[in-house]
């Protein structure tokens, strides 16, 4: 049996899941900045987010899940995952004579950006896990 915390535990595990991701292409980024005709590659955060935060809130009252009742039964086909990160180049910097177009300050402000999100995701997580348990607890003690 699980117990559905709440619907916002699974927004914020994707979001530091995307937050994950987009540190490491900014790494990869920083980490090519020799590379001739590199482009930096990015995610676009914020709209990845919002679908997942609709697929969420909006498609889990309104569906029922199929139930395989006999192994020999076709197997289930679930539905490709719609949360996935675009990946996207991030042109805008005018390209060095090598064809690289990596602006270190822009990628180590962004990292310096994301980390600072990261951490306070992780945050409240924290936070609201503490709730969570202290209300477990009260709730033992009453009983």
């Amino acid at each position: 049996m699980s117990i559905e915390v709440s619907r916002a535990h699974d927004i914020v595990d994707k979001a530091l899941d995307y937050r994950a991701i987009r540190q490491d292409m900014i790494a990869s980024n920083i980490a090519n900045a020799d590379t001739p005709f590199y482009r930096p590659r990015d995610i676009s955060f914020q709209e990845t987010l919002m679908a997942k935060k609709a697929e969420i809130f909006n498609d889990a009252k309104d569906k029922l899940e199929l139930a395989q009742t006999d192994s020999s039964h076709i197997p289930l086909q679930h539905e490709k995952d719609s949360s996935r990160a675009t990946t996207f180049y991030r042109d805008g910097h005018m390209a060095r004579n090598d064809g690289n177009s990596v602006d270190l300050d822009v990628e180590t402000t962004e990292m310096s950006k994301n980390s600072v999100m990261f951490n306070a995701l992780v945050m409240a997580r924290k936070k609201s896990s503490s709730i969570f348990k202290s209300v477990l607890e009260a709730s033992s003690k009453t009983s």
